[in-house]
């Protein structure tokens, strides 16, 4: 698939990402995350993402966000400068990607999602010998950080810098869907919070999940 994405300067790229994450979300929707690594460059087209806003004490809690009981050392990168990564690991086993967004002190970031690989398709499938198809190499957030080799090593680096580099759509508003976050509980992921950004159609954006009710 032919790509066409627009090189921005970093400072200006750092500016639109220090906007609200809500609105900021949309606006990465077939954008181009690239990882060059000793191993080679996987660069990955994004195709879904969630937006996450601050704790229950800020202008815009959110109690589906990791921030929300306040500042730690995993969620620090959240309230650092747009346009750093925050990476966690969820489930003893996965890796999650994040760009921070908003101006540093408020935190907020967007989830990638989904992506669709457009460079470095051997290397991803080394990374993911498990995968069926190309099209679910990157097809959910786990997915997504694996083939760009993303770890908590990582979490709180420039992704606006080398290694790498972020490059927005040419189209500057994309179609886009909008509805609950996936796997979310409680509030959070209600009907309340449709911060899940997706290009419709696309067969790379992942199937929603809603989270699981846990009994008390």
């Amino acid at each position: 698939m032919t790509v066409s994405s627009s090189p921005m300067a970093p400072e200006q790229l750092r500016e639109l990402l220090s906007g609200d994450a809500r609105r900021v979300a949309p606006q990465l929707l077939g954008s181009l995350l690239t990882h060059h690594s000793h191993e080679g460059t996987v660069a990955v087209r994004i195709t879904e993402v969630e937006a996450y806003m601050g704790p229950g004490d800020s202008s815009h809690p959110d109690p589906g966000s990791h921030t929300f009981r306040g500042p730690t050392a995993r969620n620090a990168p959240m309230f650092g400068p747009a346009g750093h990564l925050y990476v966690y690991f969820t489930y003893g086993m996965h890796y999650c990607a994040n760009i921070v967004c908003g101006p540093a002190g408020t935190a907020s970031a967007v989830l990638l999602r989904a992506g669709e690989i457009v460079e470095g398709q051997h290397l991803a499938l080394v990374r993911r010998p498990t995968s069926k198809s190309a099209l679910d190499l990157a097809s959910g957030p786990a997915r997504l950080a694996t083939t760009l080799a993303l770890t908590t090593a990582d979490s709180g680096r420039d992704a606006l810098a080398d290694p790498f580099e972020l490059r927005l759509p040419s189209l500057s508003a994309p179609v886009f869907s909008s509805g609950p976050r996936v796997g979310v509980s409680g509030d959070g992921g209600s009907a309340e919070y449709p911060w899940r950004f997706w290009l419709p159609g696309d067969p790379t954006v992942s199937r929603y999940k809603a989270a699981k009710v846990r009994p008390a």
